[in-house]
C-alpha cells in the first residue's frame, strides 16, 4: 500500500524558513507521473490548498503563498519538497502532502482529486 511521509520541524520561529520533505514507500507508483501538492490545515479551519508540482514540472502555487513558496521533487528519490520563508505565527498548521495521477491539471487546485495523502505534520510558528 501507498503511503506517504511528511517530515520536517515541528517548531519555526517567525520570519524564519520552512523545509518540509515528502517521502514515499509501501508501494510502487511511479512518482514521476504524479502530481504533488500540500495542502495544510490552520487549527480550527478546513483544508487550504498550497500548490502543485505537475508531472511534467509545472509549478502551481495559491496567489496569496507564491510570493513565499517553493515546490519542488526529485523523481529518483521518491520525494517531494516544501520550502516556504518568511514563516508568520498564522502559518501554524498540520501540513500535508498528496499525490494524484490525474492528467487534468485544473483538478489540481481541489483537495478531492488527490488520491494518496500523508498523516501530516504538525508545523507551530512562534518565538
Amino acid at each position: 500500500q501507498v503511503q506517504l511521509q511528511e517530515s520536517g520541524p515541528g517548531l519555526v520561529k517567525p520570519s524564519q524558513t520552512l523545509s518540509l520533505t515528502c517521502t514515499v514507500s509501501g508501494g510502487s507508483i511511479t512518482t514521476s507521473y504524479y502530481a504533488w501538492s500540500w495542502i495544510r490545515q490552520p487549527p480550527g479551519k478546513g483544508l487550504e490548498w498550497m500548490g502543485v508540482i505537475a508531472y511534467d514540472g509545472s509549478r502551481y502555487y495559491t496567489p496569496s503563498l507564491k510570493s513565499r513558496t517553493s515546490i519542488s521533487r526529485d523523481n529518483a528519490k521518491n520525494t517531494g519538497y516544501l520550502q516556504m520563508n518568511s514563516l508568520k505565527p498564522e502559518d501554524t498548521a498540520v501540513y500535508f502532502c498528496a499525490a494524484t495521477g490525474r492528467g487534468d491539471s485544473g483538478s489540481y487546485y481541489y483537495t478531492w482529486a488527490y488520491a494518496y495523502w500523508g498523516q501530516g505534520t504538525q508545523v507551530t510558528v512562534s518565538s
